[in-house]
């Protein structure tokens, strides 16, 4: 990857006390780039992605993020990030909408877009995720797969060029999980750069053109995609059981 890549990685460690999480890892991601982040339980993705969403600081390394540095210019990053955690992060008494209105004002997107535009952009982020019908309704009448696609229209409501995927599929049954496929290919499409940690290998392998694979804390694979079959025995082979 040349070196103006949109994120890079460099010697990347992270300890809580005495338990190291994260060791070493360097990897860089190029912009538009759909990839992969993969492990076992504990392998330290979710770590890895709370760094680069600026939600947690390295305790070694470095990180940098269109040009800036983490985590001293972590502010100017986060408006270039769509985050999606493995929990929703929703407020339960409010009802869709007015989730999405609370965070657009968060980014100011009033101010930027005009009334109009953003009851616009409001009301079709929620068609998009298949919330069109539940738009006045409190997130606490949802199901666990609605709070789900809501959390990613969420994501993606401020543009963001980056989005990181910590487990997105949680919660959704068949149907939300081909929507969420249809929407991740979409939004690669747009040009977005995605790093999305899944357990599903079959479907990290259908959607995705890299794989960081993640063992003991360390970057033990970063490889093109390969095919489902062979992804697996790769992934046993570096993970542990």
């Amino acid at each position: 990857m040349a070196d103006s890549a949109l994120i890079q990685v460099e010697s990347l460690s992270k300890a809580f006390g005495l338990r190291v999480v994260l060791r070493g890892v360097s990897f860089k991601v190029g912009r538009g780039e759909l990839i992969a982040l993969l492990g076992a339980n504990g392998s330290g993705k979710t770590t890895l992605l709370r760094i680069l969403a600026t939600l947690s600081q390295p305790s070694g390394g470095s990180v940098v993020i269109g040009g800036w540095q983490l985590p001293k210019e972590s502010a100017a990053v986060r408006g270039q990030l769509g985050v999606v955690t493995h929990l929703p992060l929703l407020y339960d008494d409010l009802s869709a909408m007015e989730n999405l209105r609370l965070y657009a004002e968060l980014y100011n997107l009033p101010q930027e877009l005009g009334t109009a535009a953003l009851q616009a952009r409001l009301s079709d982020s929620l068609a998009r995720v298949g919330l069109a019908k539940r738009t006045n309704d409190r997130v606490r009448t949802f199901s666990r797969g609605m709070q789900q696609r809501l959390a990613l229209a969420r994501a993606v409501l401020h543009d963001p060029a980056i989005l990181l995927l910590d487990e997105p599929y949680t919660g959704l049954d068949a149907h939300g999980s081909a929507l969420l496929d249809s929407l991740i290919a979409e939004w690669q499409a747009q040009g977005r750069t995605i790093i999305a940690a899944l357990h599903d290998l079959p479907r990290a392998a259908a959607l995705c053109k890299r794989a960081l694979i993640l063992g003991g804390g360390k970057l033990a694979a970063d490889l093109p995609m390969p095919d489902p079959e062979s992804l697996i025995a790769t992934f046993n082979a570096l993970t542990p059981s």
